[in-house]
């Protein structure tokens, strides 16, 4: 029995030498070649990734530089028309008090109650006629201003939404 068992370890040494030696550089290219595959496709998934990065961050930054360019002409808009806004108010101001001076200087040479209570019901009349009419100059003008100020922005958000749609 003892040697039945020396010939069949002789025999599995026999085997075992005539096996081909391995060959661990062509194991590790076969490992390898999976590894640098998966590494391109990663690189190549990043490099997009970038590239995608950088161009909505240009969009958006021309979004923002286009938002930015229309409050500044919409604050221009605005400042200008408060101007004129106020100009016209100071008009209305500057009428009315010389119309009170002249009824005061009509008043104060009034003769009697009936010719003072006369005067003071026509300068009541042009009054009321003249503040209406103030009222709707002064509305449209701020109807205009508030119109011509907000259309920067709403042009703007138009051109947004069109673009986004």
């Amino acid at each position: 029995m003892a040697a039945a068992v020396k010939k069949t370890a002789s025999t599995a040494v026999a085997q075992i030498e005539e096996l081909p030696e391995p060959n661990f550089e062509k194991a590790a290219e076969a490992i390898a070649a999976p590894t640098t595959e998966m590494q391109a496709n990663v690189r190549k998934a990043v490099e997009k990734g970038v590239a995608d990065t950088r161009a909505a961050y240009a969009k958006a930054k021309a979004a923002a530089e286009e938002a930015t360019s229309a409050f500044e002409a919409s604050y221009s808009t605005a400042a200008k028309g408060l101007v004129e806004f106020n100009g016209k108010a100071f008009e209305a101001l500057r009428v009315n008090t010389e119309a009170n001076f002249a009824f005061l200087k009509s008043a104060i040479g009034a003769k009697s109650v009936s010719e003072f209570v006369a005067l003071q019901g026509e300068h009541a009349r042009k009054q009321a006629e003249t503040i209406g009419a103030q009222a709707k100059e002064i509305a449209a003008l701020a109807q205009k201003v508030a119109t011509e100020s907000a259309e920067p922005i709403k042009s703007q958000v138009a051109r947004t939404l069109k673009l986004a749609v």
